[in-house]
């Protein structure tokens, strides 16, 4: 495939996870598509991917700030945005794109607000373009394979859903030392992380949530519950404070030459600090969550989220009218406060390549079944690597999440975070047409 043909591509927010976008356009899916733009409100950031495009034997790509997003789409007629940037600012630029006359791609959650989704929805009805959502976990095999299982009869209709997710100390505490921490700019953990979640169940039991009933809070981060639990250290980030070099609990963003460049370097532009401290004032999010959600095939899911666990990994059972379907996944056994192999830098999650899968199926009379789990290599159990290819060949494979599917996860999260804060069940209808 050659550059008049190639389908031109560009990046909107330019901080870590934009890497493997830039990286699979002018490497490992250079053939699929071409990186023709950067756009960000950091132009040290932008410098940092372009040395990614660089280093690939590429010419840089032109960068744009981020209020030239629209100019960058027609000088450089753009085919399609992958937007990385901040989750409450998604809308933003997705319905730009689309208005545009360019599809987009967008970075889990699709949007971080109700009145975010009412845009990108009404955009997509009146433009017509597509709008795709990253999210990995469909790619990653084994789930695929839990939703052939369910599909193919082997527990009948599916009844309940239980499903535990675990964050471990170094993968939790991150959310809680970033932008991340803020609600306004997130949403929370059950908009920002459980989209994911959500969006799992809705694909594999093919519903939409009806109603939601959730229960959360913050009980191990943040200043008070960090001196309550003997954790709390007096600094206000990671970097250059003496009393965070031994706090297990702090990001040391001098141990990578990565973070140096994305963050620390970047900060004199707009003062953005990637390393708060886990247990500083400030927080807004919650880091332990219970949801409870009635689906349109009146099927019911029990959710549970835990940003402080000793482990990493989840573990979710289907109950049908046929026998039950368990799967167990381990993503990190342990962890541990030192520099090692797996976790080079102090404070960092180390990528998920590593991922452990036992699939079982229970029918009505008769013993369990173990089924041979597939678990891809990469990150998130091979998700990465197969939605790359996915979202830049353009393939139908019935896995590519759309607006509706981003649309339905992200309802899941925000009637939870309006159930918590009413303190009553909130039916997405009411949600949806401002009654709640």
């Amino acid at each position: 495939m050659n550059d008049t043909t190639q389908r031109r591509y560009a990046i909107v927010g330019t901080g870590s996870r934009a890497r493997m976008y830039t990286r699979a356009l002018v490497d490992t899916h250079r053939d699929l598509g071409r990186l023709v733009a950067l756009c960000d409100t950091n132009s040290t950031r932008m410098a940092v991917h372009n040395r990614i495009v660089t280093d690939a034997g590429q010419e840089a790509a032109p960068t744009y700030p981020a209020e030239d997003f629209t100019r960058m789409l027609r000088e450089q007629a753009v085919d399609e945005v992958i937007v990385c940037t901040v989750d409450h600012t998604h809308a933003d630029y997705v319905v730009a794109a689309l208005e545009a006359g360019a599809d987009a791609i967008t970075e889990k959650p699709m949007t971080a607000d109700l009145k975010g989704l009412r845009r990108i929805n009404e955009a997509q009805a009146r433009t017509g373009r597509r709008v795709t959502v990253g999210f990995n976990y469909r790619y990653n095999p084994v789930h695929s394979q839990v939703r052939e299982l369910i599909a193919s009869g082997a527990i009948g209709e599916v009844g309940s859903v239980h499903f535990e997710w675990l964050l471990d100390l170094r993968h939790g505490a991150d959310y809680f030392r970033r932008w991340h921490r803020d609600k306004d700019k997130s949403g929370g953990l059950l908009v920002h992380k459980a989209s994911h979640h959500f969006d799992l169940v809705n694909w594999w039991v093919g519903a939409r949530p009806s109603e939601v009933f959730a229960w959360g809070g913050l009980f191990f981060y943040g200043q008070d519950n960090g001196r309550r639990h003997g954790l709390l250290n007096d600094y206000e980030r990671g970097h250059g404070a003496g009393s965070a070099e031994n706090d297990p609990f702090a990001l040391h963003m001098k141990d990578s030459p990565d973070l140096t460049a994305l963050y620390l370097d970047a900060e004199h532009e707009d003062g953005y600090q990637r390393d708060l401290n886990v247990f500083g004032p400030g927080i807004t999010i919650e880091d332990d969550m219970s949801v409870l959600v009635k689906y349109d095939t009146g099927a019911r899911l029990s959710y549970h989220l835990v940003a402080y666990a000793p482990w990493e990994g989840y573990r979710i059972a289907f109950t049908g009218s046929r026998g039950r379907l368990e799967l167990d996944m381990t993503e990190f056994a342990s962890t541990s406060p030192d520099q090692d192999e797996a976790h080079p830098v102090r404070g960092m999650p180390a990528p998920k390549e590593n991922t452990q899968a036992r699939l079982l199926l229970r029918r009505h009379w008769q013993p369990p079944e173990e089924i041979p789990a597939e678990v891809g290599g990469g990150g998130h159990g091979g998700g990465d690597n197969a939605m790359l290819t996915s979202l830049f060949g353009g393939a139908d494979d019935g896995i590519r999440p759309d607006h509706a599917d981003g649309g339905n996860a992200l309802l899941t999260g925000l009637a939870a975070n309006a159930s918590m804060a009413s303190g009553s069940p909130v039916r997405v209808a009411d949600l949806l047409s401002g009654n709640s």
